[in-house]
This record gives structure tokens, C-alpha cells and sequence, in this order.
């Protein structure tokens, strides 16, 4: 993940592919599994949800889905951190992911508003 995407979709798969890569170096004890398994649904969900915003008929199902969007990729984040907290995995890639987390969430929920408003 060296170079920006502007693709909001490609970037919400490739955090999704990023979170795989990264939790295949966490270690098979029942933490590593645990907030593995976590983070690959929630990142995964993310990226499948926003597939889903896209063909929405109407701005109140688009908000929904933009909603679960942003509800998975902070589920992410929050998983991320109690991983930083217990010092497992990479601490360079696991800082790289909260901040794409962070940078992912924002955008959601500026696309939120963003519909809001025009509604």
C-alpha cells in the first residue's frame, strides 16, 4: 500500500486484501486467531458493503449501506488497536492499517453527509 488510490472502492479492497495479508502473520494462539477472524469480516464486509451502496435505488438504502460501511471499518480500527495495545503483529504495518482505517471512515462518513444534505 505504497502509493495512494483515489478510488474509494479500490481502496476499501485493497485495506480488505492488506488486513489478509497482515493477519496471516499474526499468531495461530487463540488471540491471533480471534482478532484475526475479526478483522477479515469486518474488512471484508466493508469493501462488500460499499458494493452493495453502489447499486442502491434510493439515498435512504445508499446512507444504510454507507452506514455499515463506516460501522465495519471502525469495528476494524477498534480491532487494530487492542492488537497495538497487546503488541501483537507488525507494529509499522499495524499503524499503516489504523491510519488507512481512519483515512477509509472519514470518507464514509463525509459520503453520508454528503447525501444527507442533498436529500
Amino acid at each position: 500500500m505504497n502509493e495512494k488510490i483515489f478510488n474509494f472502492e479500490d481502496r476499501l479492497v485493497q485495506f480488505a486484501g492488506e488486513c489478509i495479508f497482515f493477519c496471516k502473520t499474526l499468531p495461530n494462539d487463540s488471540a491471533g486467531r480471534y482478532y484475526s477472524d475479526q478483522m477479515l469480516r469486518a474488512s471484508g464486509s466493508a469493501a462488500l458493503n460499499y458494493g452493495e451502496a453502489q447499486g442502491t435505488t434510493t439515498s435512504k438504502d445508499f446512507i444504510h449501506k454507507m452506514s455499515l460501511v463506516l460501522k465495519e471499518l471502525k469495528e476494524t480500527k477498534v480491532a487494530l488497536k487492542i492488537l497495538s495495545y497487546a503488541k501483537i503483529g507488525n507494529s509499522e504495518k499495524r499503524s499503516h492499517l489504523q491510519k488507512e482505517a481512519d483515512e477509509l471512515a472519514a470518507i464514509s462518513a463525509k459520503m453520508i453527509l454528503n447525501k444527507k444534505e442533498r436529500k
